[in-house]
């Protein structure tokens, strides 16, 4: 066997795995959020078919001759770049820029530990934002929670108060409470008047009659430990809270009759800042109860495709760090995911450097990236470029099948000399 046949089977095999990669983008030229991929070529090792000199005072001196065995795959990388937008619902949010979505099942929020920044690639990252509310009031882009900030009350200037604990965005609980437009009895006797408080019995009278109030309770992050500490409360599966001896909220002492989720009207995504905000029925109060957190990796090409629009933070992406949209994190006071308590650089040392783990669990701004409400991001296949790419390949593939056939002729005429 000569080497010209086996480099031409190797350069079969390149071509193949390069065909591999453009079908797949054709085949991915309407999934939304798809990023297509580019496969570099590059050659084989070498055989020495003579050495190199430097020469001498007299003889001049040679370059070194060696003979090279086909191609392989140098590498298959990720054009990152943003795709078309795709208007769909309202919900529907695209990222025009750097930056994923976060998002990731319910059990990933125990396990981020801001003085670790690495247990942030716990948190899955996309580019799709299927954005809508399931039934237990999380937002989902349909298989995993969206990861971001929620709000936990409201100061006296009307601003929302935000926790920075990165955790599954869920619409607040609220009380509802019935009220009686006029007077009446209940079944059991009970005789009302007009603005009466009757939700004890709410379910047995007429709904016509009455109007139903919502009082919005929101999450709380700290409650007593009982040894006149703090504890955290996980904020993606809160309780009522009632006062406790000092005024104070704290959770209630059950795990029974959680109240149900605020009834919310025009639910909506700000496309500056990623607050997401709606208004409660039947008070038309008007409320802010999160934002949405922004993934950003060291290097963008060097994410790992797990399947679907997913991808995550393996080895090559380089660290992962968690942003706001427009500053928001500015103006909402937050500094560090889930008040890191990495350490920070010595106040009375001009010189003194930000350690690496405080500076990786800064909430910190996404920079340029905007985000584009109410419709999808597109694939950012260029059909033109991959069927013209095809074409080569095609004809490469071919040569390559020539190389063979001429090597097998040779071959034959070799063994028949015998004849």
């Amino acid at each position: 066997m000569t080497g010209s046949m086996y480099a031409a089977i190797a350069g079969l095999k390149t071509h193949m795995n390069k065909l591999n990669v453009i079908g797949h983008n054709v085949a991915n030229v309407n999934t939304q959020g798809y990023k297509c991929q580019r496969m570099v070529f590059k050659d084989a090792m070498y055989t020495m078919y003579r050495g190199g000199s430097n020469g001498t005072t007299t003889v001049a001196g040679m370059n070194p001759a060696q003979i090279g065995y086909g191609s392989q795959v140098s590498t298959i990388d990720l054009n990152m770049g943003s795709g078309s937008y795709s208007p769909g619902r309202t919900l529907d949010c695209m990222i025009d820029g750097d930056g994923f979505f976060l998002v990731g099942n319910k059990e990933v929020a125990g396990v981020i530990d801001a003085t670790n920044p690495n247990t942030f690639k716990s948190l899955t990252l996309t580019r799709v934002g299927n954005f809508g509310f399931d039934a237990n009031g999380y937002l989902t882009d349909g298989e995993n929670c969206v990861y971001g900030f929620l709000t936990t009350g409201y100061n006296p200037d009307g601003t929302p108060i935000v926790s920075d604990q990165l955790v599954p965005i869920r619409i607040p609980r609220a009380e509802k409470e019935a009220f009686a437009l006029k007077d009446g009895k209940a079944p059991d006797g009970t005789e009302f008047k007009a603005g009466d408080n009757v939700t004890a019995f709410y379910d047995t009278l007429n709904k016509g009659d009455f109007e139903l109030k919502q009082t919005v309770k929101y999450p709380i992050t700290e409650g007593d430990d009982g040894n006149n500490g703090k504890k955290t409360i996980p904020l993606q599966d809160y309780w009522p809270t009632e006062k406790d001896a000092n005024g104070n909220d704290v959770p209630v002492d059950s795990e029974t009759n959680p109240l149900g989720f605020a009834e919310l009207d025009g639910i909506s995504i700000d496309s500056a800042t990623g607050q997401i905000s709606g208004t409660v029925k039947g008070s038309d109060e008007h409320i802010i109860f999160g934002y949405l957190a922004i993934g950003n990796v060291t290097n963008v090409n060097g994410v790992t495709h797990t399947g679907g629009s997913y991808f995550s933070c393996g080895d090559g992406a380089g660290d992962l760090t968690i942003s706001m949209l427009g500053g928001a994190q500015t103006k909402l006071g937050l500094t560090h995911v889930n008040g890191s308590l990495a350490p920070q650089p010595d106040p009375n040392d001009p010189n003194a450097e930000v350690p690496e783990l405080s500076r990786k669990a800064e909430i910190g701004s996404a920079g340029g990236t905007k985000l584009n409400t109410g419709g999808l991001e597109g694939s950012n296949v260029d059909l033109a470029t991959e069927i013209s790419d095809m074409i080569t390949t095609q004809r490469g593939y071919q040569a390559n099948t020539r190389i063979i056939t001429v090597t097998d002729t040779m071959l034959e005429e070799l063994v028949n000399m015998k004849r």
